[in-house]
């Protein structure tokens, strides 16, 4: 085996010792692949997608002292306004505990479907 391949093999098996020439040279090219390598190279990875969460409810503080939740409209079941708000109160106490629902409003698309219900709450 040549000599060339000889070091290159050491290089792939890191055989080395600490402090030596090649030793610096590997931790070295190392070095170079961490900081330079994400410049040059398309790694392909992105942020993390939010994703919502599984019961599709989203919840916000209206400033005062009550809270402004949104849930998707295929989680709630609307009959009626009675059904609107019973259901909307079996959704959200899970996660707000005692609530008292003030005010819902469907939330539509550009096409005037419903997507989603907002309920103003106050506990």
């Amino acid at each position: 085996m040549s000599r060339i391949g000889r070091v290159l093999k050491s290089y792939l098996f890191w055989t080395h010792d600490r402090g030596s020439f090649h030793y610096d040279v590997m931790v070295t090219l190392v070095l170079v692949f961490i900081f330079l390598g994400p410049r040059f190279i398309a790694f392909k990875d992105q942020p993390a997608e939010h994703l919502p969460h599984p019961t599709s409810i989203e919840i916000t503080s209206d400033g005062e002292n009550g809270f402004v939740c949104v849930v998707e409209a295929s989680a709630v079941d609307v009959q009626s306004e009675s059904t609107l708000h019973a259901s909307l109160l079996r959704l959200i106490r899970p996660i707000t505990g005692d609530v008292t629902i003030m005010k819902t409003e469907p939330v539509r698309d550009q096409a005037g479907r419903i997507i989603a219900y907002r309920a103003l709450i106050h506990k």
